[in-house]
């Protein structure tokens, strides 16, 4: 984000939510191999599939640990903006692709791409809000 400044807020936002990121994709890849290669069943299997949602809480926590500790109002201000363009983005893709299950033969979304699918509308809203507040 080129409109942050680099205070102790934001280094600490960058810091957790790049490590609950890499967490995630660590996760989702070594369960996912854990699957293929093992094959778990039982308590065991559903206690592997609910573990990256924990590295999910460790992002929406790093962003609200981020809001509390921002002293900067408008950098708060544009964060949540972002973070709305984001949601809402998820929100109009995830009701359209529903409705097409509904009334036509598309093939399911899969809802595990739902918190990718939300980095790609915050990554998509960024420049655009950034190029507004220039």
């Amino acid at each position: 984000m080129g409109c942050l400044t680099k205070n102790s807020a934001v280094r600490r936002f960058i810091f957790r939510i790049t490590t609950a990121n890499v967490a995630y994709i660590g996760l989702t890849v070594s369960i996912a191999l854990c699957f293929y290669k093992f094959r778990p069943h039982g308590p065991i299997a559903f206690f592997l599939a609910a573990l990256p949602a924990v590295a999910i809480l460790g992002v929406i926590a790093s962003m609200g640990l981020y809001l509390v500790e921002e002293k900067d109002e408008f950098q708060r201000y544009l964060m949540t903006q972002i973070l709305l363009w984001g949601l809402g983005g998820v929100l109009m893709f995830t009701s359209v692709w529903g409705l097409l299950e509904t009334f036509t033969r598309i093939r399911h979304f899969n809802p595990s791409w739902t918190f990718s699918l939300f980095w790609i509308c915050v990554g998509i809203s960024t420049p655009f809000l950034l190029r507004k507040y220039r």
